[in-house]
């Protein structure tokens, strides 16, 4: 690193230790993922000042083996949550969705399972992430159990690892949104952090650094099946898709460009990028190009249809630390692939006259089509073109220990519609984590978050974490 031509000779004995702690320090979560080459510079200097404290003092010693990563470890969480939501009587969504059984609230009582960990041996190592997840509302009782992740690696040497099974990716800069991330699930903005489902493949990972302006170069190539109960929800059936991401860290910037190529879904390119201006200042974005996208559209006369079109997406945000822990996550989020304010509108039209005369044989009918467009696109999470994302979390403040609290807003800006969510976090008990939310959501009749189903959710959520 060239960071270590200023430190001192105390400073360059340390720095033997840095690739373990380099491994041990990339599998912990850190939010927003900041550039490594920031992290690396802390990590240097937190070894040179232990070393000259070390020289200064023999009072001090400290044991590597220690925290050296384990062959086999597990942990997880189990989680209790209860939601209480108020419908929106009379939107677009609780007609589509409540219909039959229309109610003014909502109460909901969830538990959730999660086991994750891994096995290592010389150089293969196993990887799982399990979920379990049951719950209870006015409408009955729904649970689940799902692989996440389960995949063995081969690490034949230092610059090459090669993975097969299912495995989870998070291609993308961005904390809300990914538009370059052809081949993740889709995040929920609320809740961005949460682990989500992989999809088989086969993956090989190759690494090289050099000394110039051009750092570290990885080059990762994923071969993905489409075939009858394997991937059949990534796309078209009968095709082996690749994928390939192109990591570069130039001028101490965080670039990776990206390719989705084979036929279950378009052929897709992608560019994103990280880096920070200051200390505690970083600014990211992503830039995502399709080809022929089929995209599905209520067009006039209320006749469904597929267009296809080539579309671009792209994202771009800071995050910010400030002096008072202050944690500031701004995103401006363009997507050619969502729909124009019209669009909608002539949806929630349709859908409304629908849900309106559903007790006729006729408005049965348009309601169930309605209903089978929202599944198709108009009821996605964001289904609009221009979102600002917002998120400001406040580390224990006034010195109350353990203790954030946090504000996120997601504000569609073309119809002027948003969501507004207060929580607050205590983390005070050993291994557990209580949190406290309301969402509050707000906009004009015919715009996205005037017509969801709930007007606002209460949501308290238990963790323990083993």
């Amino acid at each position: 690193m060239n960071y270590a031509r200023s430190l001192s000779e105390n400073g360059f004995r340390s720095l033997r230790y840095l690739p373990k702690l380099f491994v041990i320090f990339e599998k912990m979560p850190i939010l927003g993922q900041p550039p490594r080459t920031f992290l690396s510079l802390i990590l240097v200097l937190l070894f040179t000042g232990l070393s000259t404290i070390c020289s200064a003092t023999d009072e001090f010693s400290f044991d590597i083996e220690e925290i050296e990563k384990k062959p086999f470890e597990w942990g997880g969480y189990a989680e209790f949550k209860w939601e209480h939501m108020d419908i929106n009587q009379g939107s677009v969504f609780s007609l589509l969705n409540l219909a039959d059984d229309p109610m003014s609230s909502m109460d909901r009582l969830s538990g959730r399972l999660q086991l994750d960990g891994y096995y290592s041996w010389n150089i293969l190592s196993f990887n799982w992430l399990l979920k379990a997840a049951g719950q209870h509302d006015n409408l009955g009782w729904i649970d689940s159990a799902d692989i996440y992740e389960a995949y063995g690696s081969l690490k034949p040497s230092p610059n090459a690892t090669t993975s097969l099974g299912k495995k989870s990716y998070k291609w993308g800069k961005g904390y809300a949104w990914n538009p370059v991330g052809f081949i993740n699930r889709r995040k929920d903005p609320n809740n961005p952090d949460e682990s989500l489902e992989g999809y088989v493949t086969a993956e090989v990972d190759i690494i090289k650094s050099f000394g110039g302006k051009l750092q570290t170069a990885a080059l990762t190539g994923v071969l993905l099946p489409v075939w009858d109960e394997v991937n059949d929800d990534f796309g078209e059936q009968d095709n082996l898709n690749l994928a390939a991401k192109l990591y570069l860290l130039f001028l101490d910037t965080d670039i990776d460009l990206m390719l989705l190529t084979g036929g279950s879904r378009p052929t897709s390119f992608g560019l994103d990028f990280s880096k920070n201006l200051a200390a505690n200042f970083e600014m990211h974005g992503e830039l995502a190009w399709t080809q022929d996208r089929k995209k599905f559209i209520l067009q006039e006369g209320s006749v469904p249809a597929f267009n296809e079109e080539d579309l671009l997406s792209w994202l771009l945000g800071i995050r910010y630390l400030s002096k008072n822990d202050i944690t500031s996550i701004i995103e401006y989020y363009h997507n050619d692939g969502g729909y124009t304010e019209e669009e909608m509108t002539n949806f929630y039209i349709f859908a409304r006259e629908a849900g309106e005369d559903f007790k006729q044989t006729a408005g049965r009918l348009l309601l169930e089509q309605a209903r089978e467009m929202s599944l198709k696109g108009y009821g996605s999470s964001q289904p609009g073109r221009d979102y600002l994302y917002g998120r400001f979390s406040w580390k224990e403040p006034f010195d109350i220990l353990y203790f954030t609290p946090a504000l996120t807003t997601i504000v569609n800006l073309d119809d002027k519609s948003y969501t507004l969510t207060p929580e607050l976090i205590y983390t005070r008990f050993t291994n557990w984590e209580i949190r406290l939310r309301f969402s509050y959501l707000n906009g004009a009749t015919y715009s996205e978050f005037g017509e969801k189903q709930n007007s606002n959710k209460l949501e308290f959520r238990l963790r323990y974490f083993f």
